[in-house]
């Protein structure tokens, strides 16, 4: 199981990992306690039954990750690989890091080791949808190197009665140094 430790901006350590199984309920208590402004830009509800429906049954369609501090989890990202061979290879993003572990560098840590497992796995390109207006998100994807490739016009509806724009953003990895090997 991968595992290795970042040290953040403001000098914590977190720990990054592939999900295990065994971290069902930290990952539920994750989302539990995320406040919101971190589910701002979010799709919620990210309950239990979320998490168990559309995650975990689909294990084996995922790379999943896991940022732990305090033996809590503080950091949840993954790519969807989508199993139609019209889509061989490709997969959508996700990730969600708790407030308290914003701009400190987690988020970036566990994109950048993400899309390394991607490559590994031989995956040709990853996509993601966001709301124009995240604006820490948007500056993280483009630190990693994805790009804006299209504009969804008031696409995302939200708490406040209004809509935003969502940007579609990708990286594909062809058009990209070779991996460095793990």
């Amino acid at each position: 199981m991968l595992l290795y430790t970042v040290t953040l901006k403001d000098g914590r350590i977190a720990l990054i990992r592939e999900f295990s199984t065994e971290d069902k309920e930290k990952l539920v208590a994750f989302y539990e306690s995320l406040s919101a402004e971190a589910l701002q830009w979010g799709l919620p509800p990210y309950t239990r039954e979320h998490v168990e429906n559309y995650w975990l049954k689909n294990l084996q369609n995922m790379i999943m990750l896991v940022a732990l501090h305090d033996d809590r989890v503080v950091g949840h990202a993954q790519i969807y690989k989508f199993p139609n061979p019209r889509r061989k290879a490709t997969g959508d993003l996700l990730i969600y890091v708790h407030q308290v572990f914003q701009n400190v560098g987690l988020g970036t840590a566990m994109l950048t080791e993400l899309i390394r497992l991607a490559r590994q796995e031989g995956l040709h390109r990853v996509s993601l949808r966001t709301v124009a207006d995240n604006k820490l998100a948007v500056h993280a994807y483009e630190k990693v190197r994805f790009k804006v490739e299209g504009v969804m016009k008031d696409c995302y509806f939200g708490e406040d009665d209004k809509y935003y724009d969502e940007l579609v953003m990708g990286l594909v990895f062809g058009s990209l140094a070779p991996p460095v090997p793990a």
